[in-house]
């Protein structure tokens, strides 16, 4: 089973959060629960090809 780290904070009463790879797309849910849910079907469709043109994060080693 492949992980995904994800941000998160509390804004009013929502936890409102995002992937690490995808820090564009962002979601919300009343629990830490539920959060992640919403968190697994934006992966899924992040990743299924459905969605042009999505943004991603990379790194890069520089000397």
């Amino acid at each position: 089973m492949e992980t995904k780290r994800f941000v998160y904070y509390q804004e009013s009463e929502l936890i409102v959060g995002w992937l690490e790879d995808y820090p564009d797309y962002r979601t919300q849910g009343e629990t830490l629960d539920e959060l992640k849910k919403n968190l697994q079907e934006i992966y899924n469709e992040l990743t299924s090809g459905r969605i042009p043109c999505v943004h991603k994060v990379g790194e890069l080693s520089v000397a």
